[in-house]
C-alpha cells in the first residue's frame, strides 16, 4: 500500500510499516499544503492511505468524497506510539478506500 505521513506522524513508525512504500509530506515537498489540499495531491499521486494525528481532519473536510483511506494516531508521541504497533499496524493493513479510523493511543 502507498501511505503517506502528514506533519506530526512520528516518522519512526515508517520501520514497522516495511511492507508499505510509506513517504512523507515533507519528503514530497507538501509541507505547506493545507489538509483539503494535501488530500488532493496525495489521491492524484496514487497514495491509499494517510496517516496524520489531525483530530480535526474529519470536521475541516468532507471525507465523503475521498477515495484515500484515513487513520488519526490520537498522539504525537512517539514512545506512546511505540506500545501500540500492533494495533496501528493492523488497522493500516485493513484499511481500504475512504475508510476513515481514529486510532486511541492511552497513556
Amino acid at each position: 500500500m502507498k501511505i503517506l505521513f502528514d506533519q506530526g506522524t512520528p516518522v519512526p513508525l515508517r520501520r514497522h510499516l516495511a511492507a508499505h512504500q510509506v513517504d512523507t509530506a515533507y519528503e514530497r515537498g507538501w509541507s505547506a499544503l493545507s489538509n483539503g489540499d494535501l488530500l488532493v495531491e496525495a489521491e492524484r499521486d496514487g497514495y491509499e492511505l494517510l496517516v496524520t494525528t489531525d483530530r480535526n481532519l474529519r470536521y475541516q473536510q468532507n471525507l465523503a468524497t475521498r477515495q484515500i483511506a484515513i487513520v488519526v494516531l490520537l498522539s504525537t508521541s512517539w514512545p506512546r506510539i511505540q506500545q501500540h504497533l500492533p494495533v496501528i499496524q493492523a488497522v493500516i493493513d485493513a484499511a481500504v478506500a475512504s475508510a476513515y479510523h481514529e486510532i486511541p493511543i492511552p497513556r
